[in-house]
């Protein structure tokens, strides 16, 4: 059913809110037609959805998921970051991992179902869920190197807490993408699945079989393994102050406008 709240009554554009009959709520990104791509006003929409979650005691879970079958989230909308300055940069990073910490630290148990391509902003936003739900070809990758600039949502921080520095800095330095299986053998992915109603299905599974446990006890468990983590707090500021930082180097904007005119980007290491 459609979750009667003032989100589906103010329309969100970008972001739709559903609830079944179990508590399980599903926030799916609505952009198909840009491959989910995170804009600053779907970040803005995903955070009023988790604010929803938050307070509203009918929902006991939620899964993230994108619309259609080809991405999750492809990444951040490359026309819209090509035109930040530093200060504007370092800002739009601190607000994307404002939202993705309200999923990381929602008392209520957060699955992704990775329907599709999870790249840049949308891998970190599967990295930010308490698990990850797999189809088999689901793609992951920060590959934002080859834009002139590095992950600026929390997955320099994230990643290396799910697979370990070593690899993480391989991933993130080359650009490289991982299939659903190679996330899953790494232990980035818990399940991997062959199709798109298989994975919704996997996914409520697991959250109907936490659901018979108190959900006093599942936040407890969630900020308690939180907590492992929580020195890394000052490498969410770096990371925002350099993701900052490379706004004002010509390969930031060489590497966005490459992009945006389909062609090999030509950086100077300036």
């Amino acid at each position: 059913m459609t979750f009667p709240s003032i989100l589906t009554d103010n329309k969100l554009k970008n972001v739709k809110l559903t609830l079944d009959d179990d508590g399980i709520a599903t926030i799916t990104i609505n952009r198909s037609s840009k491959l989910n791509a995170l804009n600053y006003e779907t970040i803005e929409e995903l955070r009023r959805a988790m604010q929803e979650v938050y307070d509203n005691t009918e929902i006991r879970s939620v899964i993230i998921t994108g619309e259609g079958t080809k991405a999750f989230v492809a990444g951040a909308d490359i026309a819209e970051l090509s035109k930040l300055d530093e200060v504007n940069a370092k800002r739009y990073s601190q607000n994307g991992q404002d939202v993705f910490a309200m999923i990381e630290n929602c008392r209520k148990p957060v699955i992704a179902a990775v329907n599709g391509y999870a790249l840049g902003g949308g891998c970190e936003l599967a990295l930010a869920c308490h698990m990850r739900v797999a189809v088999e070809n689901a793609k992951f990758g920060l590959p934002e190197v080859k834009l002139g600039t590095l992950p600026g949502f929390g997955g320099t921080q994230r990643l290396t807490q799910s697979i370990g520095k070593a690899k993480t800095l391989e991933l993130i330095m080359t650009g490289d993408m991982l299939s659903a299986s190679e996330a899953k053998e790494l232990g980035l992915v818990n399940h991997v699945v062959p199709t798109h109603e298989e994975m919704m299905k996997k996914t409520k599974e697991i959250l109907r079989k936490i659901a018979t446990s108190s959900p006093i006890a599942v936040s407890l468990v969630i900020n308690t393994v939180n907590t492992v983590y929580s020195s890394q707090e000052r490498g969410y500021q770096k990371e925002a102050q350099f993701f900052g930082a490379t706004a004002k180097t010509n390969d930031f904007h060489e590497g966005m406008q490459a992009f945006l005119e389909k062609r090999k980007p030509n950086f100077l290491g300036k």
